[in-house]
């Protein structure tokens, strides 16, 4: 007779974190978060490849989320129809962007296109609306990570202008 609870002792007993954990536990937007959580929200991320000089979204287009890189590049860009186009943000691998479209439901304020081939993980406001209905605590850790990310980016953006306007 076998004995189920020696045959399951030690089944997991090597298992690494996936390759998405170890990527999102470094994010802000996941801070704090405890393994069994980090690995629910890693549930609910889509895999996205890009070739280079392909879109990721353009400007004016629904923001539906935002994108974890997992390896590759990305520009983030505004003017590219008038033809006055300007990089605001350069990102690679560990970086995210798109986060506003999680908060809100409005239309993309710059274009992303991918500089290189790259993976990139996709967590939409569909996905963070399920778990806030599934897991209330653990959406609301995120909610609250999340608005620190952008006020903290709001904040770094108005010091810049301060410092434009100082420059003049």
């Amino acid at each position: 007779m076998k004995n189920a609870y020696w045959a399951n002792l030690f089944k997991n007993w090597d298992k690494t974190e996936s390759e998405t954990v170890t990527i999102i536990k470094k994010l802000p937007i996941f801070a704090d978060l405890n393994n069994k959580e980090l690995n629910e929200v890693s549930k609910l991320l889509h895999d996205r490849t890009y070739k280079p000089e392909e879109y990721v979204f353009k400007r004016h287009a629904p923001g539906e989320g935002m994108f974890i890189i997992q390896s590759g590049a990305v520009h983030i860009i505004v003017g590219e129809a008038s033809g006055n186009s300007q990089v605001l943000a350069e990102l690679s691998n560990g970086d995210f962007f798109g986060e506003m479209a999680l908060l809100e439901d409005e239309v993309r304020s710059a274009a992303a296109i991918a500089t290189d081939h790259s993976r990139l993980l996709g967590f939409f406001r569909s996905d963070l609306q399920i778990l806030i209905e599934r897991k209330p605590a653990l959406g609301n850790k995120i909610l609250q990570n999340l608005s620190k990310v952008v006020c903290t980016r709001l904040r770094k953006t108005n010091e810049l202008l301060m410092q434009a306007q100082s420059d003049k």
